[in-house]
């Protein structure tokens, strides 16, 4: 198996790979973007990025590619409906930088708060302003929201709460029992929750589904002098409206997050969010921590290897939600050479897909179950012609997915 790791990654887990697959089977080659890396992916079964956006016509150009590993949470640098089109596995490393994101989170919170930036450049430039720099509020007994509760929400509200905040959140998946158990407020909708927030932080994972989320409805209704904090994804959040909502209720901003990043090459940086007034940006540092990286690059290293030992694929993000299968045709049969083939040809003969399927075996290996997930219902007919097709076959049945309907062919006495 041949591995590019086509970005940065940990020079510990760089080693490890080499180890377990052999040094000329990984190539770690950061500098390979755009053309150059479409040019060099179908010599590989792996590939590894970070930041390094893989196209829809990089990754028709995979040939080879089996797996895609993100070394990251999120996955919109990745072509995922691409990857999934040609049988390509995409995977992440989601959670692993939860405490370095929400480390920044609460920094940039309390800097906002305190105006520690401000103080800093006075005080370098020579100016004393200790009356103007002891009008902070505080944050003890203040209500944090927490848009998005995955891992990193999670690890913020924790933060939040031994800093004495009442803490609020709202998902698209959180439920008011999942809330009450991890010791948070329940909000109904992003609405309820920004008019209930002294502080607004965004931890929504990007996606079609999720651009501009944090929209001038929701930025309307936070409290004037509200804190609002972005370290998720620059696209959830509408920066017209941002500049709207800072002009009239004086929200105070951080950013670390941009809809215009420059490369990792690139030092200049022209995006016009950074003249909104106020702003505390830094440099997309969320999860830039040693102790996030080894983290990543372990897990990294660990979906390699258990898809190479098993073939299984840990964090899996395509694999299809709900199934077009309609039925489950269930084979007990003697585990002998041919069975599953004559199956498999009188379900062709038919005109009916397999859409999944596994085979069980049994102590002994004497025999096994198979269950096959079919887009068409198999009748009684096709039913005792797959019984017949094959002398080891002992049972044959269909059940009709969800709604457990049977139809069967008797075993043979």
């Amino acid at each position: 198996m041949k591995i590019l790791i086509a970005d940065s990654f940990e020079s510990n887990g760089v080693e490890l790979l080499k180890k377990v697959f052999g040094p000329l089977n990984v190539v770690q080659e950061s500098s390979l973007k755009g053309d150059s890396l479409r040019d060099a992916v179908s010599k590989y079964d792996v590939i590894v990025v970070r930041s390094n956006k893989l196209t829809k016509d990089i990754i028709y150009a995979a040939s080879n590619v089996k797996l895609i590993v993100r070394s990251g949470a999120g996955v919109d640098n990745i072509d995922v409906v691409a990857a999934s089109e040609h049988g390509i596995y995409v995977s992440n490393c989601p959670g692993k930088n939860a405490d370095a994101v929400a480390e920044l989170t609460i920094g940039l919170m309390i800097a906002l708060d305190r105006r520690i930036v401000e103080n800093v450049v006075d005080l370098r430039a020579g100016v004393w302003n200790k009356k103007e720099y002891s009008k902070a509020d505080g944050l003890a007994g203040k209500t944090i929201g927490i848009a998005g509760f995955g891992s990193i929400g999670r690890a913020v509200a924790e933060r939040a709460k031994g800093m004495k905040m009442k803490v609020v959140a709202w998902s698209r998946s959180l439920t008011p029992e999942d809330a009450k158990a991890a010791g948070v407020e329940f909000a109904p909708d992003l609405v309820s929750l920004a008019r209930s927030s002294d502080v607004l932080s965004l931890h929504i994972a990007g996606s079609s589904g999720t651009s501009n989320i944090i929209n001038k409805e929701v930025l309307s209704a936070l409290p004037g002098n509200a804190i609002l904090i972005n370290t998720a994804r620059a696209g959830i959040l509408d920066h017209v409206a941002l500049r709207e909502a800072v002009a009239q209720k004086k929200l105070r901003v951080a950013l670390d997050v941009y809809p215009n990043e420059p490369g990792s090459n690139d030092k200049q940086f022209n995006d016009e969010i950074i003249f909104l007034p106020g702003l505390l940006g830094t440099h997309h540092i969320g999860a830039s921590t040693d102790q996030a990286q080894r983290a990543i690059a372990e897990e990294a290293v660990r979906i390699i290897i258990e898809f190479k030992e098993t073939g299984n694929v840990l964090n899996c993000v395509n694999l299809c939600k709900k199934s077009p299968a309609v039925a489950d045709l269930i084979v007990r049969h003697y585990d002998r050479v041919g069975v599953l083939a004559d199956v498999l040809t009188a379900l062709k003969q038919a005109n009916i897909n397999v859409q999944d399927m596994s085979n069980i075996i049994f102590e002994g290996t004497k025999a096994a179950c198979a269950h096959l997930h079919l887009d068409t219902f198999p009748d009684e007919v096709l039913l005792k012609r797959i019984k017949e097709s094959n002398i080891s076959i002992i049972q044959v049945e269909s059940i009709i997915l969800n709604q457990k309907q049977e139809l069967s062919a008797s075993p043979n006495v």
